[in-house]
């Protein structure tokens, strides 16, 4: 029998008079209209009922409205708002990557009717259709903030295979809002078609622009060195800031990887060897047990994960060595014990060996991991880092360790092929630094390996560029700016009766632009630690157009790793699970999942976990437990 019938009978039975039924502890009676008829209304929702003898159409009606089983005063019952439970179930979708055909499956329904009988179960189709609508709406609210920013946007992209070996292209954008906070959006993610050549690219990256209607803001690009990138460049100058001369931005992180995998070639003997012991190591439970054994037994305890690498990537190889060597007297203590059975165990001189790389290769690990960092402005530590990368190679070159020299001399070919001349726009965001100004850029290349007239030379570029960057763009909206309140002001009467008086006083320094008065000022204390965007925040008053500027600029990132993250769950939407779907479907999970939820990607943080293990604390572990 039904709750509605059993709930029908219990009222039935309350009482032989229809006036006294415990149905009007649910129900207001109405006047009586003119034709006659007895109505009544729900005082849970509001809706009109004829109160004819028996009232059924009223008893069944209340189950809808209120809590029927509970003792008590009347509860009414919370009516489910069906379009913010498909809206919900549509954020789950998008943020958890769940499949369309998860709002079909049978656990999921009987779940979903349990929290709430109203609950009208959904088709995969009606989901898809919700997630494309949320895609739509959240594409339109972000181009509407895109085109009110007043900063220029500064552009990552680059190129991902997929499981169906389909090209897709990322384009992610950033800038700094005006409240001077950095922010990161992908915006698109779209299969492209073959050649994938520049002048095709470029055309992509044209029509992406046009939509988003972006194609005028765009400050700088920022690519790795696949030489169609080259011409891909070339191709987009007619909407870019100086025809282009500041367009071009190298992946620092891409750059780094080339000049150290080189390096590392050199001892790669070694470092198989290193590699084989940890894999030894964590191949077996025993193995994972002796070696914390050992590691006590050795006195090695320092608290660090055995790591192993993956070869591709040279700084998950450096923590392998780094971890290695931490525990190199465990490893000599586990070779003993299991003799031949352990096979690739590094000598004495390999050791000191990977002692040596490890502390040659400590600043360009450091270096990439601030560099890897996307949360906050990394443009203003490129120079800083660059030059002590150089800095770092030549003073190695004449090592009197003849595998030292032979690496800085491979990494010296490879940093003069990719960042003999710095990056223009780079470099000026170190001047941009109220505590280094253009001071540390002499002092920096004074401390190289070059010849004053060079030295030189690299100054005036760099002094030449930031003016013609300020003068061109920025220094010539305090003219725009100054005329026009000169002219406003002859017709109206403004707020400020001095509105335009610093441009008259300019007059009178000389004609000096706010970027010559800004680098004339003392510098700060180098040794304290600044946010960078909170001090143009606080200055911009001071220099209204030097720091948009500095906006601009600071906001330019320095490695695609904002575009490569989006490949990794990128991996994750087209699966092998779900090679099939449409690229439309991924485009939107992918993009408005960045948009509502800016996930990092768990995906590296899993990636790290499997490939570091703590063995030591194995070793507390109980002998019965340990199986």
């Amino acid at each position: 029998m039904s709750n509605n019938t059993e709930f029908a009978d219990k009222v039935g039975s309350c009482s032989s008079s229809k006036d006294h039924s415990i149905v009007w502890n649910y129900f207001d009676k109405l006047p009586l209209g003119q034709d006659g008829v007895k109505k009544a209304s729900c005082i849970g929702c509001g809706k009109v009922f004829q109160a004819n003898k028996g009232k059924l159409n009223m008893k069944r009606h209340l189950p809808e409205c209120f809590v029927i089983d509970e003792p008590g005063p009347p509860k009414k019952r919370a009516h489910l708002d069906q379009v913010m439970y498909r809206e919900k179930l549509a954020y789950s979708i998008i943020k958890h990557n769940y499949p369309f055909s998860y709002v079909e499956h049978e656990a999921t329904r009987d779940l979903l009717e349990f929290l709430n009988p109203d609950v009208t179960p959904i088709t995969r189709n009606t989901a898809e259709a919700d997630v494309l609508k949320i895609y739509d709406r959240e594409k339109t609210n972000l181009k509407e903030k895109l085109q009110k920013v007043t900063s220029r946007i500064c552009l990552t992209t680059d190129l991902w295979s997929s499981i169906t070996s389909d090209r897709y292209m990322a384009l992610t954008a950033h800038y700094i809002d005006d409240n001077w906070v950095l922010r990161k959006k992908v915006l698109n993610f779209k299969v492209i078609r073959p050649p994938y050549n520049g002048k095709f690219l470029a055309k992509h990256m044209i029509s992406f622009l046009r939509d988003w209607g972006i194609e005028k803001k765009v400050f700088t690009i920022t690519v790795d060195d696949a030489k169609y990138n080259d011409v891909f460049v070339k191709w987009l100058n007619g909407n870019l800031l100086c025809d282009g001369d500041f367009t071009r931005v190298r992946c620092c992180g891409r750059v780094l990887d080339l000049i150290v995998q080189g390096a590392l070639k050199v001892i790669e003997g070694t470092i198989e060897k290193v590699r084989e012991s940890v894999k030894y190591v964590r191949g077996s439970s025993d193995r994972k047990y002796k070696f914390a054994e050992c590691i006590h037994q050795m006195r090695s305890q320092c608290g660090k994960k055995v790591h192993q690498d993956i070869v591709t990537k040279w700084n998950s190889t450096y923590l392998m060595l780094d971890s290695a060597l931490a525990y190199r007297h465990a490893y000599t203590r586990l070779a003993i014990l299991n003799g031949s059975e352990y096979p690739a165990f590094p000598s004495k001189q390999e050791w000191e060996r990977v002692e040596t790389i490890i502390k040659f290769l400590k600043p360009f690990y450091n270096i990439t991991t601030l560099f890897s960092r996307n949360s906050y402005p990394t443009s203003n530590l490129y120079f800083l880092n660059v030059w002590k990368i150089q800095k770092c190679i030549e003073d190695q070159i004449n090592n009197v360790d003849k595998v030292i020299s032979e690496m800085a001399n491979k990494m010296k070919k490879k940093f003069d092929k990719y960042w003999e001349s710095y990056s223009m726009i780079l470099s000026f965001a170190v001047v941009l630094d109220p505590r280094y100004k253009f001071k540390v850029v002499e002092f920096c290349f004074k401390k190289l390996k070059m010849t004053d007239e060079v030295c030189k030379t690299k100054l005036d570029i760099i002094l030449k560029g930031i003016h013609k960057l300020y003068d061109k763009k920025y220094g010539i909206l305090s003219r725009i700016n100054s005329s026009t309140t000169e002219s406003s002001n002859i017709c109206v009467d403004t707020l400020d009766d001095l509105d335009g008086f610093e441009s008259f006083t300019s007059e009178f320094e000389g004609e000096k632009s706010q970027l010559d008065m800004y680098l004339e000022e003392p510098e700060l204390n180098y040794k304290e630690e600044l946010d960078v965007l909170q001090y143009w925040k606080e200055n911009q008053r001071r220099y209204p157009q030097l720091s948009l500027m500095a906006r601009d600029i600071l906001s330019i990132p320095i490695i695609t790793f904002a575009s490569k993250s989006s490949f990794s769950f990128g991996g994750r939407v087209l699966s092998k699970y779900r090679s099939s779907l449409p690229s439309s479907n991924v485009e939107a999970l992918l993009c408005t999942r960045d948009w509502l939820f800016d996930l990092e990607d768990e995906n590296e943080n899993d990636i790290e976990e499997r490939l570091a293990e703590d063995i030591e604390c194995l070793f507390s572990i109980p002998k019965e437990n340990k199986k």
